[in-house]
């Protein structure tokens, strides 16, 4: 099958689309037929191994696993023994990020619970583009923030991977929603559910006498002081994002700090925990319509370089998906 691969650390210019062995499912895995992927800030982490923290984990000279890739959707093409929720030719999307990656290629096999059935309003693109950044802004926002109906909520960051999802989850619990964003992404962010929209190169939403119960920050450009402003009493701001290693320790350690001295909760978001529960939950959301993917431009598997150069630029308008097959 063809896969993209890399064998070490770098630039895009290190994937290379070549031929690998095509995977064989064990007892409690299904075979699926990849027709969609999407690449998420995590495929670049791990291929440049920046911050230089990830190499303790992924290879420190060179990547211990030559596949990337966590979101997909495809169909089920064989299943394991042992296999009890899919059949054949189910249509399917997951996250691959707890077991081994390798979504860009033409077939995985992996075990059944990190897929759900796929939500027959979605096209493959559509329902690709959705695990990784909609289960981090749904833990996000739900068991992190503890988002409430009514509740005055800002996303920074609204029209990227995370944000657009975070925008419509909020919503669908029932917040006051403000999105931050670009000029050119005010009349999307407000399209997907935004109750006000604030251009952040025209407005400083940490400077106005606004205060919010809930800041969901997916850019992590903000300081600790920011946040303390921007809050109400008893207010939470969950971090999804970092700009820096620095940024990153700032907001764990003077975050604490700051949650320990006042009334206001400030920290930074673990790593969000894929699972079929989560998903099927999202699923649900995207067959009622109250979550729908912003798609900003699709890739073929042998343009994935390009996707994810594109991506690192950081002014993708929602997701970037890679198509793979039909």
């Amino acid at each position: 099958m063809k896969a993209i691969v890399y064998t070490e650390y770098g630039s895009p210019d290190v994937l290379q689309f070549k031929e690998v062995e095509k995977p064989t499912p064990k007892d409690n895995e299904v075979l699926v037929k990849v027709h969609a992927a999407s690449a998420n800030p995590l495929d670049w982490h791990l291929m440049r191994a920046a911050p230089f923290l990830v190499r303790l984990e992924a290879g420190l000279q060179k990547p211990k696993n030559p596949m990337l890739g966590a979101d997909l959707a495809g169909r089920v093409e064989a299943i394991g023994s042992n296999v009890t929720q899919f059949q054949v030719d189910d249509e399917v999307f997951g996250d691959l990020s707890g077991c081994g990656l390798g979504a860009f290629a033409e077939y995985v096999s992996v075990p059944e619970t990190v897929f759900a059935l796929k939500p027959t309003n979605m096209t493959f693109e559509q329902a690709a583009a959705v695990p990784v950044a909609a289960i981090t802004a749904l833990q996000g926002l739900r068991d992190t923030g503890k988002i409430q109906p009514g509740q005055k909520v800002l996303i920074n960051g609204a029209s990227g991977g995370i944000g657009t999802f975070a925008v419509q989850i909020a919503k669908s619990f029932g917040a006051e929603l403000t999105g931050v964003c670009s000029t050119r992404n005010l009349e999307m962010v407000r399209s997907i559910g935004a109750d006000h929209v604030i251009d952040y190169t025209q407005e400083d939403f940490t400077k106005s006498a606004q205060r919010y119960d809930l800041i969901f920050d997916t850019v992590g450009n903000r300081s600790v002081s920011d946040f303390e402003r921007a809050l109400s009493p008893g207010g939470t701001c969950v971090v999804a994002g970092f700009t820096t290693l620095a940024h990153l320790f700032q907001i764990m350690l003077m975050g604490a700090w700051a949650s320990r001295s006042g009334n206001k909760k400030i920290g930074q978001m673990g790593t969000a925990k894929p699972n079929q529960k989560d998903l099927v939950f999202i699923s649900e959301l995207l067959e009622s319509g109250k979550v729908t993917p912003v798609i900003d431009r699709c890739y073929p598997l042998s343009e994935t370089a390009e996707a994810i150069w594109y991506l690192e630029k950081g002014h993708a308008r929602g997701k970037v998906v890679i198509t793979i097959g039909t």
